[in-house]
């Protein structure tokens, strides 16, 4: 009640400040900034606690039912079944050009069912696809196997990805760049062509490359992946199930190359793998503009803490994806809040706690291309504002040429 308090009286104070007609050309300056910094989300210490926020939410939201959960993954299966027995039996019987359009058109449709299935394994790492541990890893190890995703190893980066949200020393993934570490490159990338390169290197590179290297994690003694049972990103109890995630990858693997060999690696790559090249793209686009965002804190180890970074986060708008892809985009907030909510009680639990979270919970409905070119263009390192007393804050900002 009180934060809400103080953001009326903040808008009714720029309320006046908007109807002042005098204002000179300093005071537009300066109230543009403070609008700015308005639209950010608060860097402060939230005046709520997270037993508020699981008050607030209806009790069935927290059960997790199984014959629910199954009943989704059995309709995304079938709607992926149908999409690949028609892409194999009518797109190559079409005449050119339409077969040239039918194509990209099934490999976009087909990746966001089958990302909508990757949601589902996600799922079972957090343990929210069913009350027992042994059906959430099974399934889990079986859906992200086959999408070319090491289940084991990926749920416990990710784990400690959710530990460790917004802090510039321990976050697991999407860590800013500091001033004095941006790279020489850097600016001949700084413009539109630069940008674009970035984005689509980005969105069909990045996830094989943080499996296979690490990339753009957390920094490690020695090589690190997530194959590696003794990659310094697991803990020893974890390694044999890191071995598992591996038996898991080598068994897709097999079928891969038996049905390439039995149809052709064209035939394959039309029907399967261009489509998983989406769901790596999307799964891209999803974490990245969740937690690469102008309007988002992080911390240093000075102000950090668990509940502060799980708020600095945002909620995304992607339309009819979202129910596609099983509202992941625009419950992300709730879900860094209580991961163990299954998706398909996120809505209401999001709804629920939004009068409570007030300025902490923001949603954008930005464009996805438009959303992707402004965080190449604006989140290129961050930094504490000049003028703030929290010089434990740090906020993104955009390439300047004297750095």
């Amino acid at each position: 009640m009180a934060a809400a308090a103080a953001t009326a009286r903040s808008m009714e104070a720029y309320q006046r400040i908007s109807s002042d007609h005098s204002t000179t050309a300093y005071e537009n300056e300066k109230k543009d900034s403070q609008q700015k910094k308005r639209e950010r989300v608060p860097g402060d210490k939230p005046p709520f606690t997270l037993a508020t926020l699981k008050k607030a939410i209806p009790a069935h939201c927290f059960h997790r039912s199984l014959v629910r959960s199954l009943a989704y993954l059995v309709y995304d299966l079938s709607v992926c079944s149908t999409l690949f027995y028609i892409a194999k039996t009518y797109i190559p019987i079409l005449p050119s050009p339409l077969n040239y359009v039918a194509w990209p058109l099934y490999w976009f449709i087909q990746g966001a069912f089958m990302t909508g299935i990757w949601v589902i394994g996600h799922e079972c790492g957090h343990r929210a696809f069913s009350e027992y541990a042994w059906v959430d890893n099974t399934v889990g190890l079986i859906l992200h196997s086959a999408l070319m995703t090491p289940f084991f190893a990926w749920k416990y980066s990710h784990r400690r990805h959710h530990s460790n949200t917004g802090s510039l020393s321990h976050d697991e993934v999407y860590l800013p760049r500091l001033k004095d570490s941006i790279p020489w490159y850097s600016k001949h990338l700084n413009n539109p062509v630069g940008r674009v390169i970035r984005i689509v290197s980005m969105l069909f590179l990045a996830f094989p490359l943080y499996l296979l290297f690490n990339a753009s994690s957390q920094k490690h003694d020695r090589f690190a992946n997530h194959y590696d049972p003794y990659s310094p990103i697991f803990t020893d109890r974890e390694r044999l199930q890191v071995v598992i995630s591996d038996a898991g990858i080598f068994a897709a693997l097999y079928v891969f190359y038996s049905v390439s060999k039995a149809h052709g690696f064209a035939w394959f790559f039309c029907t399967y793998l261009a489509p998983l090249l989406v769901v790596f793209a999307l799964f891209i686009i999803i974490t990245y503009l969740h937690h690469t965002n102008p309007t988002l804190p992080h911390y240093d180890n000075s102000e950090w803490e668990w509940f502060r970074g799980a708020l600095s986060t945002i909620d995304l708008d992607f339309g009819w994806l979202n129910r596609v892809l099983h509202h992941v985009s625009n419950t992300h907030i709730c879900h860094h809040l209580i991961s163990t909510i299954p998706h398909y009680h996120a809505l209401e639990a999001t709804e629920a706690i939004k009068p409570i979270l007030g300025d902490y919970y923001q949603i954008d409905s930005t464009a996805i291309h438009k959303m992707l070119y402004r965080a190449a263009k604006e989140c290129i390192y961050a930094e504490p504002d000049q003028d703030s007393k929290d010089q434990g804050v740090y906020w993104y900002r955009p390439y300047k040429h004297k750095i």
